[in-house]
C-alpha cells in the first residue's frame, strides 16, 4: 500500500534533489573538515598502524583515527562493542540528521564490499589458535553487511528498510544511483543513499598479493603510476523528490540528474583495454541525464578538468562512490575543482586536463563521477549545481 504522502508517477521523471549530506574519511570528520583538506590539498595518506604490513609491499593507505571516532560516541550504550564500520556510519548520518532532522526516509540503500571483516578475522584467528572465544558472539553479530547501517538508522530512531548493494568498487556509486533512480521514478519520494568501509588486514594484503597497491605515492592518470593505495570511511547523502523538497522548504544542495552503468565482462581485475564498459557507463548517464549525446560529450569532455581525490585519501571501495558524490557536492556548491596530488608528468596516450596538485577555483555547473571497479563493474553519476 502506497503511502500517504506518495504521489502518481507521471510520464516525465521526478526531479532529484540532494537535501543534506554526511562523511567521515581521512580527509576529515563532516563536510567542513573535508572541504578545507579538499581547498588547502591535504596528503591524507599515513603508514598503517592497525596491523603489521612488514610483508607488504604497499605500507600506507587512508585512514580514519580510531581516538577521534570513538570518543564522539561514548554515549551510546554499548558503543565499544560495535564495529569501526557503525561508528563511521553514525558519524556520517548524525551530520545529515543535523541539517535535515525532518528527512525522514522511505528507503535506505547502502553500498559496501567489506562488511565487518575485521571482525571475521578476529573470529577465526581465535577459532584456528584456539584462542579466547568469549568475544565470539560479538564478533558474529556485527560481522554482516547490513549491521553498520541497522546501527546508525537504531541511533537516530529511522526505521526505513535497507538495501546492501556489494558490486565491487563501484558500490558506493550504484547505491547512489539506485536511490536516485527509486526517486526519479516517483515510487518514492525520500531515499537515504551512501556507502561505507573499514579498513581490514585481509582486504589490505588481498590488493596487496594481486599487486594492485603500490608501494610509492598513488598517482593517478600519470604516465609513473604503479597502483591504488587503499582508504576508509562513509558519507550518506539524502535524496528527495524536488517538488516535495522546496515544498516543505528543505535545503537544496545539488540535483542529480543521472545515471549510468555497465559491465565489462572481460577479467575478474583487468578492466577492458579498450575502455569500452567505461565510456558505456558514462554514455548512459548522459543518456539518463537527458543530454543529447554528441553535443553533451563535446561540451563535457573536450578539454574538461578531471581529478582523482583518490590521491589524497585512497580508495575507500565501497565507500569511495558515495563519499566522491559528497566531493562532487562541495565543488558545486564552493566553486571549485579538486586536486589531483602527486601528479608529476603526462601520460602520453591520455589527452586529458588534470588538475594536477593545486585546487583551481573554477565555474563549475556539473560533475561526473565515475567508479570502475574489479570484475568489469562501472558506474558513473551526473550532478547539478542547483539554481531555485
Amino acid at each position: 500500500m502506497a503511502q500517504a504522502d506518495r504521489r502518481e508517477s507521471t510520464n516525465d521523471p521526478a526531479r532529484v534533489a540532494v537535501t543534506a549530506a554526511g562523511v567521515i574519511s581521512p580527509l576529515g570528520f563532516g563536510l567542513a573538515e573535508t572541504l578545507e583538506s579538499l581547498r588547502s590539498v591535504q596528503d591524507c595518506v599515513t603508514p598503517v598502524m592497525r596491523f603489521s604490513v612488514t610483508q607488504c609491499r604497499c605500507k600506507t593507505a587512508g585512514q580514519v583515527s580510531d581516538s577521534r571516532l570513538l570518543a564522539s560516541h561514548a554515549q551510546i550504550p554499548r558503543s565499544g562493542r560495535l564495529h569501526r564500520a557503525s561508528h563511521m556510519m553514525i558519524q556520517a548520518l548524525q551530520e545529515l540528521v543535523t541539517q535535515q532532522p525532518e528527512f525522514e526516509p522511505e528507503l535506505t540503500v547502502v553500498g559496501t564490499t567489506s562488511g565487518g571483516m575485521s571482525y571475521g578475522e578476529r573470529y577465526y584467528r581465535s577459532l584456528s589458535g584456539a584462542g579466547d572465544m568469549r568475544h565470539a558472539p560479538t564478533w558474529i553479530a556485527n560481522y554482516p553487511a547490513q549491521k553498520p547501517v541497522i546501527d546508525a538508522q537504531t541511533v537516530f530512531g529511522i526505521s526505513a528498510p535497507c538495501h546492501v548493494i556489494a558490486n565491487a568498487c563501484a558500490s558506493g556509486t550504484n547505491a547512489v544511483g539506485h536511490a536516485f533512480e527509486c526517486v526519479r521514478s516517483g515510487r518514492y519520494q525520500r531515499v537515504l543513499a551512501g556507502g561505507y568501509d573499514a579498513l581490514a588486514e585481509m582486504v589490505f594484503v588481498g590488493f596487496d598479493s594481486l599487486q594492485a597497491s603500490t608501494p610509492e605515492k598513488c598517482r593517478p592518470f600519470d604516465r609513473h603510476r604503479s597502483g591504488m593505495v587503499l582508504g576508509e570511511g562513509a558519507a550518506v547523502l539524502a535524496l528527495e523528490n524536488l517538488d516535495l523538497a522546496r515544498e516543505r522548504g528543505a535545503s537544496v544542495l545539488a540535483e542529480i540528474i543521472g545515471y549510468g552503468i555497465s559491465t565489462d565482462n572481460f577479467h575478474i581485475t583487468q578492466p577492458e583495454p579498450s575502455g569500452i564498459g567505461a565510456r558505456q557507463a558514462m554514455e548512459r548517464a548522459l543518456e539518463s541525464a537527458h543530454a543529447t549525446e554528441g553535443k553533451a560529450i563535446s561540451t563535457l569532455f573536450n578539454g574538461v578538468p578531471v581529478s582523482s581525490t583518490k590521491s589524497m585519501m585512497g580508495h575507500s571501495l565501497g565507500a569511495a562512490g558515495a563519499i566522491e558524490a559528497v566531493v562532487c557536492l562541495l565543488a558545486l556548491q564552493h566553486q571549485f575543482l579538486p586536486a589531483n596530488i602527486n601528479f608529476t608528468a603526462p601520460d602520453d596516450d591520455l589527452n586529458l586536463n588534470i588538475v594536477a596538485n593545486e585546487a583551481r577555483p573554477a565555474a563549475v555547473s556539473t560533475a561526473l563521477s565515475n567508479s570502475f571497479g574489479f570484475g568489469g563493474t562501472n558506474a558513473s553519476l551526473i550532478m547539478r549545481k542547483f539554481e531555485a
